[in-house]
């Protein structure tokens, strides 16, 4: 798929899945660079790497602290080392980092914690651990977006299967969600502004402001 993109130059995120040394390659040769998360699939990278990290007392490089989604109080930190780029025997590793995601539910004050590791090909005179950071939290905005379709529309169970049909309404979908993200207000989910919707055809054409009484056209 990528073959047919110009992705010079541009950071590509990837979950662990695709943590796999020929992509690495594939990437930089391409003159892009890579983000990747890392997790057991790399069994002897996820240990070198946490094993660092966890018995390196440092402060936090960059941390990072504001209200999430659905009433949450959310605090990012992030440490990166480049010391690590000739012993993890991994292509073209310019940093290693470790991610902590710390969060607080507003109105029962639960609090939960995820360790995040992973590795770039981009150096760190390019992307400081803020940087670093900022690409690991674009890529999963990416993935809750697919979370949003597989929890709503329960796409993995679809039978349109032949043609262009998967590919279409996986685009309608996506037309749909980044509508309502886009327009909903307050802590109101996407799923309970597509229910109200769901009740109310009137209200759909209104919220896409395609009626007259939602557009007025001005008179001159």
């Amino acid at each position: 798929m990528l073959d047919a993109i110009e992705i010079e130059g541009r950071t590509i995120t990837a979950d662990a899945l695709l943590t796999q040394r020929e992509f690495a390659r594939y990437l930089v040769e391409r003159k892009a660079n890579y983000h990747f998360t890392v997790k057991k699939n790399q069994p002897e990278l996820l240990e070198d790497i946490s094993f660092y990290f966890q018995n390196n007392s440092r402060k936090a490089d960059f941390i990072q602290t504001g209200n999430g989604e659905h009433g949450r109080i959310e605090t990012r930190k992030i440490w990166v080392t480049g010391k690590l780029n000739d012993y993890l025997r991994f292509p073209h590793v310019h940093q290693a980092f470790m991610i902590k995601r710390e969060s607080i539910e507003k109105k029962t004050g639960k609090a939960s914690h995820e360790i995040i590791y992973g590795v770039t090909s981009t150096p760190e005179n390019q992307a400081r651990p803020e940087r670093v950071l900022k690409d690991n939290r674009a890529h999963w905005g990416v993935e809750s977006c697919h979370y949003i379709i597989d929890w709503i529309y329960d796409e993995d169970r679809s039978q349109i299967r032949t043609g262009y049909g998967p590919e279409n309404l996986t685009r309608l979908r996506r037309l749909a969600i980044g509508l309502i993200q886009k327009r909903k207000k307050g802590n109101e989910t996407v799923s309970e502004k597509m229910k109200k919707l769901l009740l109310n055809t009137r209200a759909v054409f209104d919220y896409l402001k395609i009626t007259r009484n939602s557009n007025p056209i001005s008179m001159t």
